[in-house]
């Protein structure tokens, strides 16, 4: 009789009151990003990702309507399982094949770049007196991939939702004026196409407007600045694994159990990278794959919108915004002087 009992204990029965409970909360966030999606239809829009729009729209809606008690486990759902699942199948868009491409130069420009990035942007962050996870998050964002990377990195983290907040907004408003302003510059900067692709690639901060700025420039300009984009994005697996791995040593003996667990997701990740180097995916199932990831990715920033408080926002002040635009311009600078450098 108890093993009936135990039996039927976990039978899929059993996950359907924690299925319903989650529901309203995915539902709401799911709704959102298909308004960011469409919302990238209106003239003006379409440069921004609907990850950004997600959460802009996630945002208005908590601050204006408010968010309703019975979908917060849908919400908390979306923005840890939905987003882990989203990174494991970001590894769809880049192969081995693709980094390699980039070369040994390349790939030398965009590790520095990345690392002194961030050391800088840490260093910066503790001289203006922001906050560590919040300094961490605009980092990750400006160093690596925008927005892709802060949430990421804030599986590490664990900041609160409007340090993510803050962080993803400082991204896109000095992404979008590298996206605007990047075009004006080969000619003043005496950079080529296959320059300027590099130094797109290597220093904007979404992929979205990697391509953006670096197809201004002309073809040959576009492809390298999305490749060196994507390897950009490949180093994202060992940063957020280093900044786990910091977190786990800075505990103490007696806190071992509070140490936070090795992210599972980034190997996932690193696997999918691997399977897609391998196998040749068919065209129509490769950008069925794309556009899932950009919706998951959206659903969970949508969720995150709909955590944040703008008055919490407000009062973090400007000196996390002067942190994001010093990381900005270092990156570019510094990006820049390695490719004339390397020439």
């Amino acid at each position: 009789m108890t093993i009936v009992s135990d039996n039927c204990n976990s039978s899929p029965a059993r996950h359907l009151p924690s299925v319903l409970t989650i529901l309203p909360g995915v539902a709401l966030a799911g709704a959102i990003a298909t308004a960011a999606f469409l919302m990238r239809q209106i003239h003006g829009l379409g440069a921004f990702s609907p990850m950004i729009l997600a959460i802009i729209v996630g945002m208005a809606f908590r601050n204006v309507i408010g968010t309703p008690s019975q979908v917060q486990p849908g919400i908390t759902f979306s923005m840890k399982r939905l987003l882990r699942a989203a990174i494991i199948l970001l590894g769809f868009q880049i192969t081995f094949t693709q980094i390699a491409s980039v070369g040994p130069r390349g790939l030398l420009i965009t590790a520095i770049g990345l690392v002194a990035t961030f050391a800088f942007t840490v260093w910066a962050g503790r001289v203006l007196g922001v906050g560590r996870k919040l300094t961490e998050l605009i980092a990750a964002g400006t160093s690596i991939c925008g927005a892709s990377a802060i949430v990421a990195t804030n599986t590490v983290t664990d900041a609160h939702d409007e340090d993510v907040t803050y962080a993803i907004a400082c991204v896109t408003v000095f992404g979008s004026i590298a996206m605007f302003a990047y075009p004006l510059l080969p000619g003043l900067l005496h950079l080529d196409s296959q320059t300027y692709g590099l130094w797109s690639g290597a220093s904007i901060h979404e992929i979205a407007q990697v391509v953006a700025a670096s197809f201004q420039n002309g073809q040959r300009a576009g492809e390298i600045g999305t490749t060196v984009k994507l390897a950009r994005v490949m180093l994202l697996a060992p940063v957020v694994f280093a900044l786990n791995m910091k977190s786990r040593s800075a505990n103490s003996a007696s806190a071992r159990a509070a140490r936070p667990p090795l992210p599972g997701f980034v190997f996932g990740f690193i696997a999918v990278v691997g399977l897609n180097s391998i196998i040749d995916i068919p065209i129509e199932v490769r950008n069925a794959i794309v556009t899932l990831t950009a919706f998951l990715l959206s659903v969970a920033l949508a969720a995150m919108g709909l955590e944040t408080d703008i008055a919490k926002l407000y009062a973090k002040g400007i000196r996390p915004a002067i942190l994001g635009a010093l990381a900005f311009f270092f990156i570019a600078t510094f990006s820049l002087t390695l490719i004339k450098l390397l020439e």
